[in-house]
């Protein structure tokens, strides 16, 4: 064994001795020894003990320990530590910046175990409040994770957005006269970005092309075919796609649906379709309804083209209110009159659902009883404050371990609505977590079951579930599923969407908002509310005030019957 991976045992060591509050002395003995041994101008693999002992900054304890390493490739009391620590939060160790009594804060103040509770916490401003840390903390630590989700080539939807709006906006003022359009996961509003593809129509494709090779988008650019390959400074992968005008629409079909739904929709045409005007001419050739580019995945929505049914998709304008949001109540950053107050002068919105973090949620200032009441209080002052306008009292409630919410039904039945929500104890097999969501399901106060799943998007799998069963209980209980807003979680996912409402399932589409700012999220949920084929009928946040108000009321009064 070489000295530098030595040096590394030694120095993860003492940081899993700092992080778990060993001696100091022993701690700073150890690091220093690390940084002595990947200094060292000699090999310490062949020396013997004695020789190791009399080297600077190594000494007797320290020799035995590289003894070991040596002899058996392990550190028994590097292993110890490490069966002691969550493998996540030994990679948050990982993360530039952040050293092991930062770490130590973060996995035992805030609950945190891995980076991508980590990178949601930074998302909700969760991490300046705690010791020793400060807004720039938190930026330099959410840039950083970024980075390292970047290099594995993938990025969020909301990661995307900006950087395609501006290169389609350079493309144009390179080609004002060209056909311009984003296709591929992009267009189709998918929620992980792989490939940012562009489609390019140009009166003279071969122009039109060498101007784009040349210019410094692309001055690392690989022509291949018609296809101008190329990779961003952040990772992201770009491919332009260069033709002529005439053949625009027909490039752009094949580029933006998914292989299958591609190859089944051409194998419908009864025509040879060439150099359609429209994408909507091909699919009319297919014998289709036009299908809207979020939905081309696969061959669901092409049934439902072929037989007119297709749904009218929901859009930004149907939804009235917000539900699922957080304030200075719990871990958000502005009060309960700042959230709505934005959410009637700046969202045009008619009412706002409050749900602040309860009481199983020390790492995000649970709401006490005390507190909840307090909370109520203030509510009840804003409504009559407010004019036009209406603040439901609502929870987000914790599902304990055993499925039960945290909260007595004295308690509970003070709430207007209460979203259910799993967040702790993540580490289930699929009965476990089947089942305790199904009981959460069946409390008859649960309103809302919030982002079922618990993922985080390229940063942690949700914990597995029996969807079919969830989602069957919650038709039989009543009770609306969340798709979480949150561009990190999109969850319920869009894919059991028309599994829920074909089961007669509402969706709620919820910004799960901590600042003003975070109602902006909500542009995500619908887009995968969208892509998932939900239609404003069956959105329980595009129902008017009186509408909601009278739903959350009949849910109260077969309660008490």
């Amino acid at each position: 064994m070489e000295n530098k991976p030595i040096a590394r045992k030694l120095r993860l060591l003492s940081q899993l001795m700092e992080l778990h509050d060993a001696n100091p002395f022993k701690i700073k003995s150890v690091a220093n020894a690390a940084f002595k041994v990947d200094k060292l101008p000699f090999p310490v693999a062949g020396k013997t003990l004695a020789e190791l002992e009399k080297v600077d900054g190594i000494g007797k304890s320290i020799a035995g320990k590289i003894t070991e390493l040596l002899e058996t490739g392990t550190m028994a009391e590097l292993d110890e530590l490490l069966d002691k620590t969550p493998a996540g939060v030994i990679e948050i160790m990982n993360i530039k910046g952040i050293g092991p009594k930062k770490v130590a804060i973060i996995w035992h103040d805030l609950g945190i175990e891995n980076v991508g509770e980590l990178f949601y916490a930074c998302n909700e401003n969760r991490l300046v409040e705690a010791k020793g840390f400060g807004l720039k903390t938190q930026e330099d630590i959410q840039k950083a994770i970024e980075f390292t989700m970047a290099s594995h080539g993938k990025f969020l939807y909301a990661q995307v957005s900006p950087i395609a709006k501006d290169l389609i906006e350079q493309l144009k003022s390179i080609l004002p006269e060209g056909l311009i359009e984003s296709a591929g996961e992009f267009r189709r509003c998918c929620e992980i970005i792989s490939k940012l593809i562009i489609v390019v129509g140009s009166r003279d494709q071969e122009i039109a092309f060498n101007s784009l090779l040349q210019s410094a988008i692309f001055n690392d650019g690989k022509a291949e075919g018609n296809h101008i390959n190329s990779k961003l400074e952040n990772g992201l992968h770009i491919t332009i796609v260069c033709v002529e005008k005439r053949y625009f629409y027909q490039e752009l079909f094949i580029q933006t649906g998914d292989d299958e739904h591609a190859k089944v929709v051409l194998s419908k045409t009864t025509d040879t379709i060439d150099q359609p005007t429209s994408e909507e001419l091909i699919y009319k050739k297919a014998g289709l309804e036009f299908i809207l580019p979020e939905l081309r995945e696969g061959t669901t929505f092409i049934e439902k083209a072929a037989k007119n049914t297709l749904p009218i998709l929901i859009t930004q304008h149907d939804l009235k209110g917000t539900l699922h949001n957080h304030s200075t109540w719990s871990d958000g950053i502005n009060t309960v009159e700042e959230m709505a107050l934005y959410c009637r002068d700046e969202l045009k919105l008619e009412y706002l659902g409050m749900c602040d973090h309860s009481k199983s949620a020390f790492y995000a200032k649970g709401l006490s009883i005390e507190r909840v009441l307090q909370q109520q209080e203030e509510i009840d002052h804003l409504n009559k404050k407010l004019t036009g306008f209406h603040i439901f009292k609502g929870i987000e409630s914790d599902i304990l371990y055993d499925g039960s919410l945290d909260y007595p039904d004295e308690i509970l039945k003070r709430f207007d609505f209460i979203v259910a929500s799993v967040h702790s104890i993540l580490k289930m097999d699929e009965e476990k977590a089947t089942s305790r969501l199904i009981k959460a399901i069946e409390n008859p106060y649960t309103t809302i079951l919030g982002h079922p799943t618990g993922r985080l998007l390229l940063s942690r799998n949700g914990y597995p579930i029996n969807y079919k069963k969830v989602i069957d209980a919650c038709a039989a209980n009543n009770v609306v599923i969340e798709i979480n807003a949150n561009p990190l979680r999109l969850d319920l996912d869009w894919r059991w969407h028309q599994y829920a409402l074909d089961k007669g399932v509402w969706l709620s589409i919820n910004p799960d908002a901590h600042r003003t700012e975070g109602f902006h999220d909500t542009q995500y949920g619908l887009l995968a509310a969208r892509k998932g084929g939900l239609y404003k009928e069956r959105c329980l946040n595009a129902l008017s005030l009186q509408e909601i108000k009278s739903v959350f009321e009949k849910k109260t009064s077969a309660i008490a019957e």
